[in-house]
């Protein structure tokens, strides 16, 4: 599956995101310093207690967009995601190339990244389909991912998951 390079890269912001270990103090700057190439230089990237429950919740809007088995299910959960974006495009070339934003550079981090997550989330699905979306199958995983196959046949977030689950479902065999 091809697409465009800054959505691409978008959801998997979102995918990043959705996927966070919040039960650790401090997750939410931990998680803008670890991307911090999404934000603009000169952003800070602390939230207060607040923005840290906004962004948890965006967090919990893509697991949700991924978790739906109807497109019902996910035009809603996308809508609800949607709604907290706040997008205003700009143009910007500041690593050489020409492109643009979801946001211009003077956005508080908190809507940089949650108008990211949310368009780029929108545009894979609006282009290549809410199927793509899902959530790994290894037992005790539960991560989210985007299906980039060929053949939209991913049932894992990673390989170690699927080896994993390949070791375990070979073991449960050779016990009976």
């Amino acid at each position: 599956m091809d697409y465009d390079t800054y959505a691409s890269n978008a959801v998997e912001l979102a995918i990043d995101l959705a996927n966070a270990d919040r039960a650790v103090d401090g997750w939410s700057a931990e998680f803008l310093r670890a991307h911090d190439e999404w934000f603009s230089p000169g952003s800070p990237r602390d939230l207060d207690a607040g923005g840290a429950r906004a962004a948890a919740e965006t967090a919990d809007l893509v697991r949700a967009v991924a978790l739906a088995t109807t497109q019902a299910e996910v035009l809603d959960r996308l809508n609800a995601l949607l709604s907290r974006a706040h997008p205003q495009p700009h143009a910007t070339d500041h690593d050489g190339e020409l492109h643009l934003h979801y946001t211009p550079a003077d956005a508080p981090v908190l809507d940089q990244l949650t108008t990211t997550v949310a368009m780029g989330l929108a545009q894979v699905v609006a282009q290549h389909g809410w199927q793509r979306l899902g959530v790994c199958s290894a037992e005790g995983c539960g991560n989210v991912y985007v299906d980039t196959s060929r053949n939209a046949s991913r049932r894992y977030c990673s390989n170690t998951c699927a080896s994993r689950s390949t070791v375990a479902a070979y073991r449960a065999r050779r016990k009976v």
